[in-house]
């Protein structure tokens, strides 16, 4: 299960877009900013440049929300 984890989104940065997290769980803007606003996915906000998402969050949402 770990390699598994290690994985999954192996094509993608350690930090991801919000256009990324888009195209990793294949939803639409408005969930994709539902979910980093609210704090499901933990990211970081950089002024002028946008959010920012850790792979590793990304990976633990699916993980939790496969459950």
């Amino acid at each position: 299960m770990e390699t598994y984890n290690k994985n999954m989104f192996s094509n993608y940065p350690d930090m991801v877009k919000v256009q990324e997290l888009k195209e990793m769980l294949r939803i639409g803007r408005n969930k994709a900013y539902s979910l980093v606003q609210k704090g499901i996915i933990k990211a970081r906000y950089i002024d002028g440049i946008g959010y920012r998402i850790p792979k590793e969050n990304v990976i633990k949402y699916c993980l939790e929300y496969n459950n």
